[in-house]
């Protein structure tokens, strides 16, 4: 808890600087809820009062909550774009044919009323005042009895009910893997308001956008459960199961037991419980307490075991590379449907190799960082989330699983060829729920997301991206940062200009396409002649390699970067003029006869995400001086 107290002793001084300097604003919630559940029909019943402050230079007279649960019922707008989308998420569907004659069915649409899942708002109070509300899909759209100035707080105080669905998306009960509860989106939440308004998205398919406060959530189920959650238990020598002290003796009464949870400064709160769950608990070297939460499953457990000092290990990597994790604990815990990201804890499906259980645990852990820390907007810039995590987690299982891969980004790279080369990419500007196709939105969030960050590294150096993302945590960490907001950072960090970097690659589907369209002997010198095919700019590093051995890189900076990258330690590095990208073609001078030069590679790193490499390497033939591309 010391640690989130400095933290956020930090973020308030930053935040009235941000908003001093640059009108940066955000508002707050604190939510206060009490849920009763019933394990024999998965309902339950609870209150909730949040103080809703409006930092904004907005009067509000109206404020959405969503309602994530509606989603799975048969009429949803879910369902509806699952039975639509040409490929729908295989687990959200049956086969009820056969693989030769196959008969896809969404498993929403099979659900019986006592299946489905559903909140209910039994009333609505702000500051004492009845309110008036409608009911939307999975939104609550509310009519406010005051409106809420500038700068104001407000109450208020709900009773809801809701019905947990069937496993079948991120949340649910009885999942494949014999989870009794996972508890994500489980209650009324309200909608983020920022400066581009209200993000009251309907529950389609993808993920989501939070209000930074405060939790405490009390919840009451029956004794032989056992939870895993986000935030710091209130009562563990009431509710024992590895929570207490060693030595504390445990005595529970009743059927039930409530657990009490507080959680600083996040922007979700979730829960599982399950009555077979073990319960380990492994302290990190930065005193992080990492919770782990699994099925009493003997064809499991040597993996969940084996998974924590590496879990450890994950961590002390994204401290460094990043920026200390603030929280006090961290719960790895069994549940869901893959993998998915939530305030202080992840819920993933249990039953895999151990590689594969490191992988999803290195993955959905970054998530911590980039999503519950550096909160961008799911919606709206799902590749900053998807795609920075891919890039941080795959460097991190690169050094945790001693996988030493040269390029450790190489399986990013190969998904976003496949989108570009698939003639049905669209911009990563799309909305997340309105790509054509899920795997358009896989690739483009996931693996072209990851490339712009690794693509970065080659544009701007290695050590200038690793300065980036430490003063990304730095400034922007307990905020809601936007793509133009790290891409400043990258600009100050470097001395680069970048704008038409973040613009090119997310804002349109430019490709790269730079080639070597001959050598020529100029007497005492080489010409190498180059041609821009694609129309997205970059800077251009041409390798060369020497007959007697050694190597030379020549750097052609781009023009409207306004900036040159600097040469790495024990590199022969040698600038060359300009390039403006209006000239589709450019001629460099190597000072040296044709015949001395072995081979000629544009960006030999191939961490360029050049479309097409078939043109982008000349190798000099002992027979015949080939001028063909290798």
């Amino acid at each position: 808890m010391n640690r989130i107290i400095f933290s956020l002793l930090l973020i308030t001084t930053g935040l009235l600087n941000a908003q001093n300097n640059t009108g940066y604003w955000q508002q707050h919630v604190d939510y206060t809820m009490e849920v009763d559940v019933n394990v024999e029909n998965f309902r339950y019943t609870g209150t909730q009062e949040l103080i809703y402050t409006n930092n904004s230079p907005d009067t509000l007279d109206r404020v959405f909550y969503h309602l994530y649960f509606n989603a799975f019922q048969p009429e949803s707008e879910m369902n509806a774009r699952l039975t639509s989308v040409p490929d729908p998420d295989g687990r959200m569907t049956i086969n009820k044919g056969t693989d030769e004659n196959p008969e896809i069915v969404s498993r929403i649409s099979e659900l019986t009323p006592e299946q489905i899942g559903y909140l209910r708002v039994n009333s609505l109070t702000q500051d004492g005042q009845k309110l008036q509300y409608e009911e939307v899909g999975t939104v609550l759209e509310v009519e406010l009895a005051e409106a809420i100035l500038p700068g104001d707080k407000t109450i208020f105080k709900m009773e809801f009910e809701g019905q947990v669905p069937e496993q079948i998306r991120r949340s649910g009960r009885n999942s494949s893997e014999g989870i009794a509860l996972s508890m994500s989106q489980w209650y009324p939440k309200l909608a983020e308001y920022d400066f581009q308004g209200w993000h009251a998205d309907p529950y389609i398919a993808r993920e989501f956008h939070g209000v930074w406060g405060d939790f405490d959530v009390k919840i009451t189920i029956d004794k032989d459960y056992i939870l895993g959650s986000t935030g710091y238990l209130q009562n563990p020598e009431e509710i024992g199961y590895g929570y207490e002290e060693e030595g504390t003796k445990v005595k529970r009464k009743g059927d039930k037991l409530t657990w009490h949870f507080v959680a600083p400064q996040v922007h979700d709160f979730t829960w599982a419980a399950d009555p077979e769950y073990i319960h380990d608990k492994v302290v990190a070297e930065d005193g992080t307490v990492l919770h782990f939460l699994y099925k009493d499953n003997d064809e499991i457990k040597e993996n969940w075991k084996n998974l924590q000092p590496k879990t450890a290990e994950l961590l002390a990597f994204f401290n460094e590379h990043i920026g200390p994790y603030p929280w006090d604990q961290y719960s790895v815990v069994q549940g869901g449907d893959g993998g998915m990201e939530y305030a202080m804890l992840t819920l993933i499906t249990g039953e895999r190799s151990f590689g594969s259980l490191v992988g999803v645990t290195s993955h959905e852990m970054a998530h911590a960082w980039f999503q519950h820390l550096l909160a961008t907007n799911e919606s709206k810039h799902e590749w900053m989330d998807e795609g920075f995590t891919s890039y941080i987690s795959s460097l991190a299982m690169n050094e945790v699983m001693d996988q030493n891969a040269e390029n450790a980004h190489s399986g990013s790279y190969r998904g976003y060829y496949y989108l570009a080369r698939s003639g049905r990419e669209q911009p990563q500007s799309t909305h997340a729920d309105r790509y054509a196709l899920n795997g358009l939105y896989g690739a483009s969030a996931y693996s072209k997301g990851a490339v712009f960050l690794a693509q970065l590294g080659y544009v701007i150096g290695q050590d200038n991206l690793a300065k980036t993302l430490n003063k990304y945590y730095d400034e922007w960490k307990f905020k809601h940062p936007t793509p133009n907001d790290f891409i400043r950072i990258a600009e100050k960090v470097s001395g680069a200009e970048l704008d038409w970097y973040l613009m090119d690659w997310t804002q349109t589907t430019n490709t790269i396409d730079y080639a070597i369209d001959s050598v020529e002997d100029s007497g005492e010198s080489t010409t190498v002649n180059l041609q821009r095919i694609g129309l997205m700019p970059m800077p251009v590093e041409l390798d060369v390699t020497y007959t007697d051995g050694t190597e030379e890189t020549f750097y052609i900076p781009l023009q409207m970067m306004r900036w040159e990258k600097p040469a790495e330690e024990g590199v022969k590095w040698t600038v060359k003029d300009d390039w403006a990208w209006g000239f589709p073609t450019y001629q460099l001078e190597i000072p040296v006869t044709k015949e001395n030069i072995k081979s000629i590679e544009i960006d030999k790193s191939q961490l360029m995400a050049d479309i097409n490499l078939e043109d982008n390497k000349w190798t000099n033939s002992s027979n015949n001086n080939s001028e063909s591309g290798n």
